[in-house]
């Protein structure tokens, strides 16, 4: 599969087959591209916490406040993403431009680690609705979670919805001298 048929394939889960289990040999090939994923100044400013069995269950239920992502609930892997610390030269970065980093370079590896789940068969979402403080009980960190990803096998029915994006004139200029 290539990026442009991983970009056209891939598409938020919200229909997962919870009695398939995700291979422990594509787990790792997720979280090694997810590894790969560029970051300013290679700092890396982020950590990914892998869920499964028990902890899954309880990273789904930190994501379904006021009844959203009931989904989670039949998804067998759930990989919270907090941030790190920065190295010393993307702090210095940071502080100069006013600009956090971790946010954009946490958006790239998950990017990077949804395209990957998607050429390996496996269907994501990404979720930004989470409790916090209960994601870092479960998952024994200090860092602030910034996302959890969902991660397994979409159901049999869970066909490919078309993709409602912006025109390419509206999302796009271009400025020559």
């Amino acid at each position: 599969m290539n990026f442009t048929e991983i970009a056209n394939t891939r598409q938020s889960c919200r229909s997962y087959d919870a009695a398939r289990a995700v291979e422990q040999e594509k787990l790792d090939a997720i979280l090694a591209s997810a590894r790969l994923a560029p970051s300013a100044c290679n700092a890396q400013p982020y950590h990914i916490t892998v869920c499964r069995g028990d902890a899954a269950k309880a990273a789904a239920k930190a994501v379904q406040g006021m009844g959203m992502n009931k989904f989670a609930s039949d998804c067998p892997v759930m990989l919270v993403i907090s941030e790190a610390a920065y190295n010393a030269t993307a702090a210095l970065g940071a502080k100069v431009k006013d600009n956090d980093y971790r946010s954009i370079d946490i958006g790239i590896m998950t990017a990077y680690l949804t395209a990957e789940a998607t050429a390996q068969g496996l269907s994501t979402c990404i979720l930004g609705w989470l409790d916090d403080k209960e994601l870092r009980k479960i998952c024994g960190i200090d860092e602030k979670v910034r996302l959890v990803v969902s991660l397994g096998y979409a159901k049999a029915d869970d066909k490919l919805r078309q993709k409602k994006r912006k025109d390419m004139e509206e999302l796009v200029k271009t400025v020559e001298d």
